[in-house]
């Protein structure tokens, strides 16, 4: 029955299926770890002792740490998981390495600064490598004509895993005693073991039903890693050949920054304008529930209208919801902003993965996928960063918000140059 209900999704075969089931199982890693959860439980209790700005700028630093180091290492990473056809064995290490980290998480005590950020390191890392062997199966998996719903549902399993495994451990942390635990830092300190088990258990239906794509080389060894380093180089002197890949890639660091500069900073800029934590909270909760069917709608649209055109059709919306940002006064404004995202933002990360994978070589996806995580990486620092500087050098957040439109306008300008059909030939060729 759940097989049923998935392929009438676009999750046809169980392949795709399989592939899909990885979405649902990281994602709660993002959504308790990373949001929601741990970031209040690093401020409240792990730093505690340290100055709330002192203890903020450790937490960025880490981040950026952690997500630099990715970008670094993943188009190597990828390369060499081309040559010698060890795509599943590599996601398989950094999940490990992310699960072993979070579910360690319930080792910190009070004012374990450095444990809390070493873990948090460790979880970083090993979610955002294991998303580039993910991501790379993509096209492994579904005909260039099946991408965009096959992705789109991806996120959308995302969504709803993220979201349950959310309202599970805030009921949790808010009604501790009525769940056997202690207090709500032994909840806390249980979501992270909870996020952990998650995450492991429904990675397995991946490893047992997608087939490792062949390997591009034979070399094994130190000799394996001198190849994929020669490879990695000949993709930088190719790279004109899949000019409308690379055009791709520079637009998503562009619209990415700005999508990503909204999901870390929101709850900042509305505790600015007084929008209370609690009601940031539930517009998350909403943001997870929301995203489902649209993207699911996005996937569909894709294949109708286009999927550049609906990647525009979701920048367009986030520009809107930016503009509207630098107007809000309060939390109505909070939420009707919360839901505007929540329509597009599951479909523009899904569509970007889908048409990636039809502008890249078959034989070189997790190598081109590592720079797609580059992408993604660099969005997660930049944009953050761009907003802090133009905070810095005006005073106030409103010519940020100025700013983050202007990566929107700026990667949808990349993003018309980019030729779908001439790419998809290239890509085949």
């Amino acid at each position: 029955m759940l097989a049923a209900l998935l392929s009438r999704v676009g999750l046809t075969t169980s392949e795709q299926r399989a592939w899909a089931w990885y979405d649902w199982a990281n994602s709660v890693y993002f959504t308790t770890v990373v949001t929601a959860v741990f970031p209040v439980f690093f401020a409240t209790y792990a730093a505690k002792g340290l100055a709330p700005a002192q203890a903020t700028a450790r937490f960025g630093l880490i981040t950026t740490i952690s997500m630099l180091v990715i970008a670094a290492t993943s188009p190597i990473l990828g390369a060499l998981a081309d040559y010698t056809g060890i795509k599943k064995k590599l996601l398989a290490s950094f999940m490990a390495i992310g699960v072993t980290a979070c579910a360690s998480m319930v080792l910190i005590g009070e004012g374990d600064v450095t444990l809390a950020l070493t873990l948090f390191f460790i979880g970083n890392i090993g979610v955002s490598g294991s998303l580039v062997f993910y991501d790379s199966l993509l096209p492994h998996v579904a005909r260039a004509e099946e991408t965009d719903k096959v992705s789109s549902a991806g996120y959308a399993m995302g969504y709803l895993s993220g979201g349950v495994m959310l309202l599970l451990n805030l009921a949790w942390i808010m009604k501790p005693e009525t769940f056997g635990f202690a207090n709500n830092i032994a909840a806390i300190r249980a979501s992270f073991v909870a996020v952990a088990i998650w995450w492991a258990a429904f990675s397995i239906p991946l490893f047992l039903t997608v087939p490792e794509p062949p390997a591009a080389g034979r070399q094994h060894g130190s000799l394996a890693v001198v190849a994929a380093f020669s490879r990695l180089a000949q993709t930088f002197r190719e790279v004109r050949r899949y000019r409308n890949a690379f055009l791709l890639f520079i637009a998503m660091l562009l619209y990415q920054d700005g999508i990503q500069t909204i999901i870390r900073m929101a709850g900042v800029y509305g505790a600015e304008v007084g929008v209370d934590s609690n009601l940031q909270i539930a517009a998350f909760v909403m943001v997870q529930f929301v995203g489902i069917p649209f993207a699911f709608l996005f996937g569909s649209l894709g294949s109708r209208l286009g999927t550049k055109r609906c990647i525009f059709i979701a920048i367009g919306v986030y520009a809107l919801a930016t503009v509207l940002a630098y107007f809000m006064t309060n939390a109505t404004h909070f939420f009707v902003l919360a839901f505007l995202i929540a329509t597009v933002q599951g479909g523009a990360q899904a569509l970007s993965r889908a048409l990636f994978a039809r502008l890249i070589p078959q034989d070189r996806t997790s190598e081109f996928f590592g720079f797609f995580a580059v992408a993604e990486r660099f969005a997660t620092v930049l944009g953050p960063l761009i907003f802090t500087l133009s905070v810095m050098l005006t005073g106030n957040s409103k010519s940020a918000i100025l700013a983050i439109l202007g990566l929107f306008v700026a990667g949808a300008f990349v993003l018309s140059k980019v030729d779908v059909q001439e790419g998809e030939r290239a890509a085949r060729a």
